[in-house]
């Protein structure tokens, strides 16, 4: 028992750190090949900073554990908003004036509720996955659009500064990249065994699992990343962070998953996981949408404190009720 909690343990710290530097490693490779800024921050930061759940589950789906797999997506999305918007927002209220970020937010919302009425039959099919994955490739598509036609949105500027403050030679950003990637497969492998070993000795199914522990630990890149935005009065790319995550896990994440090993959703997945991922999903883009008239997406601490209350309660019962 003792090295199935040193594997997640272990695992978690190394798929930390080895995101940070896949992540570090491609937006100053991107940098020197002349990649808008808008582009880096809309595809290639999101893409790093949903590596580890993207790694995590689609080992986790080659295994045979699709509820691990599929957990971790929406664990990560529910953590993502209520844990880590939450606490952002709490410490320092999140004002967003990036014009590209506000048409993402109902973006994410409809591909949240795409994703939820394909699992609402049971059963999340290989055609499914498919689906989900074109619709990623075509986001890509309109990303790259955005990215190269507007140079001069907010979070084009903020990401410009962020990568002037931390410049690197083309050698050292291609061997982090490398490096970066290879340790998340390690330290992915060691965080799956551990986390299937502990479910098995406890009791606890799969998907609670890829819930909570595989969750929290895979968004962690998440977090550090959007708690540094915020200080640095960085709210765009704050922001952009957990829109970039969640829809490169809804889409891309889930699709892979699917596509490796179909998986039956349980009716109790469906009530209380996914229909709390969405609720969430609408909620964000209700209160940072910037319906109240004020010029821009803002998300103030007592809706912070919202969140984290939500995100509180749901972990909450979901422990209660896996143990009881």
């Amino acid at each position: 028992m003792l090295y199935l909690f040193l594997a997640v343990v272990f695992g978690l710290a190394l798929l930390v750190w080895s995101a940070g530097r896949f992540v570090d490693g491609s937006a100053a490779a991107a940098r020197h090949f002349r990649v808008p800024p808008l582009l880096i921050g809309m595809v290639i930061v999101g893409f790093g900073t949903s590596a580890p759940e993207m790694t995590v589950s689609a080992i986790s789906a080659s295994q045979g554990n699709p509820d691990i797999a599929l957990g971790n997506v929406f664990g990560s999305n529910i953590t993502n908003i209520a844990l880590i918007l939450g606490l952002t927002a709490l410490l320092s209220p999140i004002a967003v004036h990036s014009r590209v970020l506000r048409k993402e937010l109902p973006i994410l919302t409809l591909m949240t509720a795409i994703a939820a009425f394909l699992m609402y039959d049971g059963m999340f099919s290989r055609q499914d996955a498919t689906l989900l994955l074109l619709l990623f490739a075509l986001l890509m598509g309109w990303s790259v659009w955005e990215g190269i036609m507007k140079s001069g949105d907010e979070l084009a500027v903020e990401m410009e500064n962020e990568l002037e403050q931390h410049p690197m030679p083309l050698g050292k950003a291609l061997m982090l990249v490398v490096a970066g990637l290879l340790l998340l497969l390690v330290s992915s492998r060691m965080l799956v065994w551990g986390a299937v070993g502990i479910a098995g000795a406890f009791g606890v199914s799969d998907i609670v699992i890829g819930l909570t522990v595989v969750a929290v630990g895979t968004s962690l890149p998440e977090l550090a990343s959007t708690l540094a935005a915020a200080r640095k009065g960085e709210h765009d790319i704050a922001l952009g962070n957990v829109i970039g995550s969640n829809l490169f896990n809804i889409l891309a994440v889930a699709g892979i998953a699917g596509a490796i090993c179909p998986a039956a959703i349980d009716p109790a997945v469906f009530s209380r996981d996914i229909m709390i991922m969405l609720l969430l999903t609408v909620s964000l883009f209700v209160i940072g949408y910037g319906f109240r008239g004020e010029g821009s997406a803002r998300i103030n601490r007592i809706e912070g404190a919202i969140l984290l209350g939500i995100y509180a309660a749901y972990t909450i019962y979901l422990v209660s009720t896996s143990f009881a």
